[in-house]
């Protein structure tokens, strides 16, 4: 069987893992070569060249649209069970409201009451100190290898890399990050990290990669996870340290959550003899009685399921009972800086539900890797840019991450399914302005500040604006039977390159007043 080093190194098309031409790597492969970034905040090209790339993946989009119309049905049917469910959400959004309010106070207080409890905590101002924390922790208990309950914090700090260069093995364990981890792959979903890929394509990715795969498996979900669960039981029975992120800390209690729905979590969290949990430090809730506001919003608005299959609670070290050491690294890497944004901060309300990937019309057509980020979609577009950057939100075109507060179209549809009411647009619209104002100034013509500065001279007086409308009537011709204009010469071209113009009408509105007013009304 074979064994992975954090996220397995690259297999490029057309290769044996040894180089050798032909092998199982060859180019029909479902899978590579993704490049696996040093800045798993920033990798990979701007979104709109992504965005090309990945558009032109017809199978990429059948997946995605097959997935997130399922996942959308699903949370539509429970959440219309529920008769106070925007009371729900109001109270969510209160909650997380008061984390920000009182974030000091409440981290302070969660560090007495898990060492008070037989826990460590450990402070991470960002990714190299918290990767370094966890690599010692699993060097002092002298493991080779740990396993991992699904982690955005980890994905974010690129952890798995981090100890694959350091000797350890980190080993996905759930079904998803599993299939992502043995293609050699990247996420592209906050929760479902392999929804790009349909049951056809995990069958071959097993085949190949998995070492103890049946011969004869089919592509029928139940066998693929079978194969799975066998291929992982030896690794939960012999893993002396376990990695694993948090859904929740409670403040009052010391007490960290992990909900999930295959059960690997829960094997993960008690039976190594370490556990080291990686946490955001916006993941606060302040009391025990907190969770049971979440505990209904994030089923729900995730899965869409009414209740978590799995969910572990644990309060530092009980003697004889689940791991006997028990770290807890909070993890900040940007996030104080977010905090101190009056706007942006409520970005770090989320809970990672990822209900605002799934009915957002963007993230359908181009999936989660077009974003460049471990955070893909709406709320990606929001705190990656932020996180990044060194103060605010603002980092100006250089950066790639400038443009993804614009993959959006502003529909709205993310704030209405978020369940902590977390006001995505208008965020969007705040750092879109935030780097149009970094980039005042620069030298060099900018086509798009040409053109507004020109559209600003003709609107601004009444003659100008009147004359440019008698002007672009002469277009109306150039529409065909359906009266859109589908190839124009440039600059229009940048448009009808990737979608219709309507054509002008033959009159403006001012000639049809006019005309109206000579003929007494009558028109």
């Amino acid at each position: 069987m074979s064994t992975f080093l954090g996220i397995p190194g690259i297999r490029r098309r057309g290769t044996h893992d040894d180089g050798a031409p032909g092998g199982p790597a060859a180019a029909d492969q479902p899978w590579g070569p993704v490049p696996h970034p040093d800045e798993p905040l920033r990798w990979g090209e701007a979104f709109p060249a992504a965005a090309k790339q990945t558009l032109r993946d017809d199978q990429l989009r059948r997946n995605l649209g097959h997935a997130t119309r399922t996942i959308r049905a699903k949370r539509a049917a429970v959440v219309g069970e529920v008769p106070d469910w925007e009371a729900l959400r109001d109270t969510g959004s209160a909650v997380k409201e008061q984390v920000m309010a009182d974030l000091p106070d409440l981290l302070a207080q969660l560090e007495e009451n898990v060492t008070a409890r037989g826990g460590v905590v450990h402070w991470a101002r960002d990714a190299a100190e918290a990767n370094r924390i966890v690599a010692d922790i699993a060097k002092a208990k002298e493991a080779d290898e740990v396993v991992k309950v699904k982690s955005m914090a980890t994905q974010e700090i690129g952890l798995n890399e981090y100890l694959a260069d350091e000797g350890i093995a980190a080993i996905e364990t759930d079904l998803a990050e599993l299939i992502v981890q043995l293609a050699d792959d990247m996420p592209s979903h906050i929760l479902v990290p392999a929804i790009h890929r349909n049951r056809s394509e995990i069958r071959d990715i097993f085949l190949a990669r998995m070492g103890d795969a049946p011969e004869n498996l089919s592509d029928v979900p139940r066998e693929l996870a079978m194969a799975a669960r066998a291929h992982l039981r030896r690794k939960f029975l012999s893993a002396k340290v376990a990695v694993s992120g948090a859904n929740f800390g409670v403040a009052d209690t010391g007490t960290l959550a992990v909900v999930e729905s295959e059960g690997n979590g829960r094997m993960c969290l008690t039976l190594p003899e370490t556990l080291v949990t990686v946490m955001g430090i916006e993941k606060l809730i302040p009391t025990y009685t907190d969770l049971e506001v979440f505990l209904q919003l994030l089923p729900r608005s995730s899965t869409g399921e009414r209740m978590n299959p799995y969910t572990s609670l644990w309060t530092g070290v009980t003697p004889g009972d689940g791991p006997q050491e028990f770290h807890l690294v909070l993890l900040d890497n940007g996030r104080t800086d977010v905090l101190a944004d009056e706007v942006g901060r409520s970005a770090l309300h989320c809970i990672r539900c990822s209900a605002c990937l799934n009915v957002c019309p963007v993230y359908e057509r181009v999936g989660g890797h077009a974003y460049g980020s471990v955070y893909p979609g709406p709320i990606g577009a929001i705190l990656t840019p932020q996180l990044t950057a060194s103060s605010g939100g603002v980092s100006g075109t250089d950066d790639v991450n400038a443009a993804l507060p614009y993959a959006s179209t502003l529909c709205g549809a993310c704030y209405d399914v978020c369940p902590v009411k977390i006001d995505i647009p208008s965020i969007l619209v705040d750092l879109r302005a935030r780097e149009v104002d970094a980039d005042r100034g620069r030298s060099g013509v900018d086509p798009w500040k040409a053109a507004m500065k020109a559209a600003s001279w003709v609107m601004s007086d009444g003659g100008r604006f009147g004359l440019a409308g008698r002007a672009a009537t002469l277009g109306h011709g150039l529409g065909g039977s359906d009266g859109v204009i589908s190839t124009a010469p440039p600059p229009a071209s940048a448009w009808t390159r990737s979608r219709d113009l309507p054509a002008p009408p033959k009159q403006t509105f001012r000639q049809w007043m006019t005309a109206h007013e000579k003929d007494g009304g009558e028109r």
